[in-house]
């Protein structure tokens, strides 16, 4: 058929393998490929390929039958990307032996490989992801840890880059991944380009969480913990300790600290922190405030210890993410660096 599996403009370009197989989950497919194509209309030149083992059309998850646009024997030597997506049942994928082979020797020839959502686990069985930090959709990463002791996982963030490889989370990370790369590839004025005719974020920096922490209340099973975690989310600019948390709850600040590693793996203070960038990155993308007021709303003080809170988090200072997340509504009023290898 035409479309998905239809051939790209580019040819001649950088040769960007897209896997597809029974079952895979169709935006894991059609998302990056729309990036790298639209990508070409501005300037890249990307020979984007849709493979799949046996060269021969494949069932989606949604029904949707898609069509390969190469067969594996006819790709060229030199690969500059290869993306592997998933499907839900990832036992399946990995199970499936002219898929694994595939990806294994396309592997050895690309100069970067990436994954998106349950696509990291048909890397971790092919071994590319042995040592490496990686992640995928965090409702998976339990799993992928499990099966897979030797990857170190880390389960929030959008995407992780680990020397050439570069796994990311759920479905639409898949969008993210693909913009990251070609900014690296072309720099952030085609990103944004490409952004803002897709009408996406210009990128959702790699560190970012894939949900919201604020969430995570509802899933505390503790009702001290759930009032303090309310308490902390309804005004995050409130400066609290943890003595004081605990002491409206009537406990002691060991025991809340206690209770808040068991339901939640992290500490009164950590949360505080996350909902506070969390807060900031509010801020910072829905009006003018500036970089000082914002910091002061949120609750870090001074914009000194905001910046410091974002590079360890995203990588990018808030000045950079504002520009980055305003980058689907016009231009952006300051340069924006390209994302940390």
């Amino acid at each position: 058929m035409g479309g998905v599996g239809a051939a790209t403009p580019g040819a001649g370009g950088r040769v960007v393998v897209i896997v597809a197989f029974d079952q895979v989950q169709l935006l894991d497919v059609s998302g990056p490929l729309e990036v790298f194509t639209t990508a070409n209309r501005y300037g890249a030149c990307y020979d984007v390929r849709v493979v799949s083992p046996t060269g021969t059309d494949v069932l989606t998850s949604c029904g949707l039958r898609i069509g390969a646009s190469a067969r594996p024997e006819r790709l060229p030597r030199g690969v500059d990307t290869l993306l592997v997506p998933g499907r839900r049942d990832w036992r399946c994928a990995t199970a499936d032996d002219a898929l694994m082979s595939l990806v294994s020797g396309l592997a050895e020839r690309a100069r970067r490989v990436t994954s998106v959502c349950a696509g990291a686990f048909v890397l971790a069985q092919a071994g590319i992801l042995d040592g490496r930090r990686a992640t995928t959709h965090w409702e998976l990463a339990p799993q992928l840890a499990t099966a897979f002791p030797q990857v170190r996982v880390e389960p929030d963030p959008v995407f992780v880059r680990d020397g050439h490889v570069v796994t990311s989370a759920g479905v639409t990370a898949g969008i993210d991944l693909a913009l990251a790369l070609v900014e690296e590839d072309h720099g952030a004025d085609l990103a944004r380009e490409v952004a803002r005719q897709l009408v996406v974020f210009m990128a959702r920096p790699g560190g970012q969480s894939q949900f919201s922490v604020r969430m995570s209340a509802q899933h505390s099973q503790h009702p001290l913990v759930r009032r303090a975690m309310d308490e902390i989310t309804a005004d995050p600019s409130l400066p609290r300790g943890i003595d004081a948390l605990a002491a409206g709850l009537g406990i002691s600040g060991r025991h809340l600290a206690r209770l808040f590693r068991q339901e939640t793996g992290m500490t009164p203070g950590q949360y505080i922190d996350a909902v506070r960038v969390e807060a900031a990155q509010a801020l910072l993308s829905s009006g003018t405030t500036s970089v000082e007021e914002v910091a002061q709303q949120a609750g870090f003080g001074s914009s000194e210890t905001m910046r410091r809170a974002f590079q360890h988090v995203f990588g990018v200072s808030p000045t950079v993410y504002r520009a980055r997340f305003r980058t689907t509504a016009g231009p952006a009023t300051s340069p924006v660096a390209s994302l940390p290898a």
